[in-house]
């Protein structure tokens, strides 16, 4: 018996939800401009329709694709930035590799030990590599974190060389400004993860659509996915 599709349920075919989840996490675009764009080409929807297919297909198409990701290499760069979540500001650990891979981000309402604990822990667990090099700022927790964790890799901490992960940073800040906030750490856990997904596909990350024009390469993988899920 053939698994059930995860589109099951939804009154909109799965090319579209598709197509709205891509444009979401693709281009600088709030939920009403995908409602827009949507209506233009004559599929009334309403925006709060496209927040929640966001929520939900976000991580199972994600999900499809981890099969096909490119291993992290084994010079990590890890760091937190800001965003704010119902006008509050929360922390995003946030981890990239040598070829600008990023390897995972993780929402949290504190900036401490137990939190890069728990960022660490889970990208160890899911991923099961594990670095040479790990690359941090001079915040005090992550030297004892890291001795606990990952005993082997050589903690660097040095003046500008964790660059690449800031420079990345404000790929995220910028893809971020039009969403206007999001209000709950679970959806802003979704959304930028989600963005980390694209920007990797986009990125040549994954082994997906790879005989696909550069034009079209992250459209053809999504169809991909869609049969997938």
């Amino acid at each position: 018996m053939p698994p059930k599709s995860s589109f099951v349920g939804f009154r909109f075919p799965p090319e579209v939800i598709v197509v709205a989840v891509r444009w979401y996490l693709r281009f600088n675009l709030s939920y009403r401009d995908v409602e827009e764009l949507l209506v233009e080409r004559g599929v009334e929807v309403d925006h709060v329709t496209v927040y929640r297919w966001m929520q939900r297909f976000t991580p199972l198409l994600a999900d499809a694709a981890r099969f096909c990701r490119h291993a992290p290499g084994d010079r990590w760069h890890v760091d937190e930035t800001y965003v704010r979540v119902n006008g509050v500001w929360r922390h995003v650990y946030r981890a990239v590799d040598q070829y600008g891979q990023v390897i995972d981000v993780l929402v949290s309402a504190r900036r401490d030990a137990n939190a890069a604990r728990r960022f660490l822990r889970r990208t160890l667990s899911t991923l099961k590599v594990t670095p040479t090099e790990v690359v941090t700022d001079a915040a005090a927790v992550y030297p004892a974190v890291l001795e606990e964790l990952i005993p082997s890799a050589w903690h660097h901490v040095e003046r500008y060389a964790n660059n690449p992960i800031e420079a990345d940073h404000s790929r995220l800040k910028q893809r971020l400004r039009p969403m206007r906030g999001q209000r709950t750490d679970k959806s802003a856990q979704v959304i930028i993860a989600g963005h980390a997904f694209m920007q990797n596909l986009r990125c040549g990350h994954y082994e997906l659509a790879v005989d696909a024009p550069s034009a079209t390469r992250v459209a053809t993988a999504f169809a991909e996915l869609a049969h997938a899920i």
